[in-house]
């Protein structure tokens, strides 16, 4: 299995969990937009140098990881896939802040590497969570759940044309990639200036099937607007796990819940 195929197939597996009958999967998908957002407006609001506050938010994650019944695995494969780009965002800030901040015994650590700490923790938190919703809800629900929320139609159009036909676009490169390897067997791998080549045919075939596309769904009585099949409807199981899920992370963003359990274990 190629790169790309494997890609795709972890996308395809991510969409599909949303189809298991968990407890978290039954629940309205407007109050897991709610809260997921609430927990990344909260982590986003932790200073550079706050370590151990946002950690209790592990709590809320590790309670709807269990409600959803999805395989920490697939959690932990993708989290390690998306964390080079939080180690490339902090990994200069050793360098900017070399001022001493903590002291480990008889190790001094920087101000810049609390900082970078903090990125990637709270980069890791915001990615559970988005993974957490998509994994128990799909993007077709939560699509739908974002169109009856408030948020722009073109947004929510857009957002589901590029979940859609980010399929087609990788089956498109799988083709050219196989057409290259046959072409050229004693050169798996393109140079670089086939690269530029294959990008530009790339570019053309794009735009071609999306006039083709477009067309079709002008066809079908597209007006602007893709309209999801989900059912929604809000319960008291909905409105008491927002309550909650809000109530929580406002306690954690409030209180400092590692220096109140560290006074209470003294």
């Amino acid at each position: 299995m190629t790169p790309i195929d494997r890609a795709i197939s972890h996308l395809h597996s991510l969409d599909a969990s949303a189809r298991l009958d968990s407890p978290l999967g039954r629940l309205d998908a407007r109050a897991k937009v709610l809260v997921t957002l609430g927990f990344l407006v909260t982590v986003a609001s932790f200073g550079r140098h706050q370590l151990l506050q946002p950690l209790p938010l592990v709590i809320l994650l590790s309670a709807g990881w269990a409600l959803s019944e999805i395989p920490v695995r697939s959690l932990g494969f993708r989290l390690a896939i998306a964390s080079p780009v939080a180690v490339l965002i902090g990994m200069w800030n050793p360098l900017f802040e070399p001022e001493p901040m903590l002291r480990l015994g008889s190790m001094v650590v920087s101000a810049g590497w609390v900082s970078f700490l903090s990125i990637l923790e709270r980069f890791l938190l915001g990615m559970a969570a988005v993974l957490l919703l998509i994994g128990s809800t799909g993007v077709d629900a939560v699509a739908a759940a974002l169109g009856r929320l408030g948020v722009p139609r073109v947004l929510v159009t857009q957002l589901l044309l590029l979940y859609r036909y980010v399929f087609v676009l990788a089956a498109e490169v799988e083709r050219m990639l196989r057409a290259h390897s046959l072409r050229a067997p004693n050169r798996p791998r393109p140079e670089l200036r086939t690269v530029r080549s294959m990008l530009g045919e790339l570019l053309l075939r794009s735009l071609a099937r999306a006039e083709r596309v477009h067309a079709a769904m002008l066809c079908r009585g597209f007006a602007g607007e893709l309209r999801a099949v989900t059912p929604l409807r809000l319960g008291l199981g909905d409105a008491l796990f927002v309550l909650a899920g809000l109530g929580f992370l406002a306690l954690v963003r409030l209180a400092d819940l590692p220096r109140a359990i560290g006074n209470l274990l003294r």
